[in-house]
């Protein structure tokens, strides 16, 4: 039988998000029903909501960072049981017969495409919808474990914002003798940091101003420089293996090129609005790559979320009450949180 759980909702573009109920489909027999306890925010839900990225579904509940307990799993599930700690990150499903799928690589799907897990149409066409809520149900294909050594709060952010730096960290060679510069210090960047030192990197912060300078060096970076000084593009170019940039402003790439290594690449897991433009000549000069990276398969995040475990972080949160969504919305719009926003889901 569907149910129905309290949410978070936008009912239009550019709206306060309010509270309501949101129906949840019947536990299907290889469905994990979770109730939610922490719900991250991420910058892509306001992109989202705002329609930023294109047009949009609503009502939109937003929430892609989602952390909580299996309450009930269905006849057929064995992956998990009631009581275990459980994730859902960026999609609820995806083809899982074409290349990519088979391969674990569920969120460039080129089948039906990765199903989102809010703002996108299920397999039952009916619209998804996300974390800020108190119940979820979710294909045990695509939820993940939790290991103990992670509290809950400290996750939830994990599911997108870890992984989404930690794949393309992994996939471009970051590790002992590379040296690793991460642009921009928020939600993403705080992660890439941690995750960038982890994997045994040397590693840059590259950020506006020197303001959260004693945070970056806590959080593993070795050093920091403010881009807003033009000695930095002087005394670093040609130093980096590898930029990764969390920003989702446009950038002046030729500059940020010009700090790399011949093949070095400059990774993009930001997503600006706006097109950007490119002056070639600063790829082809030192045979540089400009590339992306969209978050990471499921195999990969739990990956992801072990090695975490092992290495002793999670995220850097402040934990809100749910009636404070849209004051935090505002917050990040004006980069005044350290480093990422947790719904406390029991508020909602």
């Amino acid at each position: 039988m569907a149910s129905t759980t309290n949410a978070y909702a936008a009912h239009a573009p550019k709206s306060p998000l309010e509270r309501t109920t949101v129906e949840r489909r019947e536990v299907g027999e290889f469905d994990v029903l979770i109730d939610v306890r922490y719900a991250g925010i991420c910058h892509s839900d306001i992109h989202q909501v705002d329609e930023g990225w294109g047009e949009a579904i609503f009502p939109m509940v937003p929430g892609h960072e989602i952390a909580g307990v299996v309450s009930e799993v269905g006849s057929s599930v064995t992956g998990f049981r009631v009581g275990d700690r459980v994730g859902v990150g960026c999609m609820v499903d995806s083809c899982r017969t074409c290349d990519n799928c088979k391969a674990g690589l569920e969120q460039y799907c080129t089948g039906s495409g990765m199903i989102g897990t809010y703002n996108a149409v299920g397999r039952d066409g009916k619209p998804t919808y996300g974390g800020y809520s108190q119940a979820i149900v979710v294909d045990e294909n695509y939820v993940v474990r939790i290991p103990d050594g992670l509290s809950l709060d400290v996750a939830a952010p994990l599911l997108c914002a870890g992984i989404t730096t930690y794949s393309p960290l992994r996939h471009f060679g970051a590790g002992p003798g590379k040296k690793v510069a991460v642009l921009g210090m928020g939600g993403l960047g705080h992660l890439a940091v941690k995750i960038a030192h982890a994997l045994g990197a040397e590693v840059t912060v590259l950020s506006q101003s020197l303001r959260k300078k004693d945070d970056g060096l806590r959080l593993g970076a070795d050093h920091y420089r403010a881009t807003s000084d033009p000695k930095t593009f002087e005394e670093l170019e040609g130093t980096f293996d590898i930029i990764l940039s969390t920003v989702s402003a446009p950038l002046d790439f030729g500059a940020y090129l010009k700090l790399l290594k011949t093949d070095g690449a400059l990774v993009n897991v930001g997503l600006p609005e706006e097109p950007i433009s490119l002056d070639l000549f600063s790829v082809i000069n030192g045979r540089r790559t400009i590339a992306g990276s969209l978050i990471g398969g499921i195999a990969e995040t739990q990956e992801m979320l072990d090695f975490c475990a092992e290495h002793g972080f999670g995220a850097e949160i402040e934990l809100i009450p749910a009636d404070r969504i849209n004051e935090a919305f505002k917050r990040i719009l004006a980069s005044d949180v350290r480093y990422r926003f947790v719904i406390d889901a029991s508020t909602i």
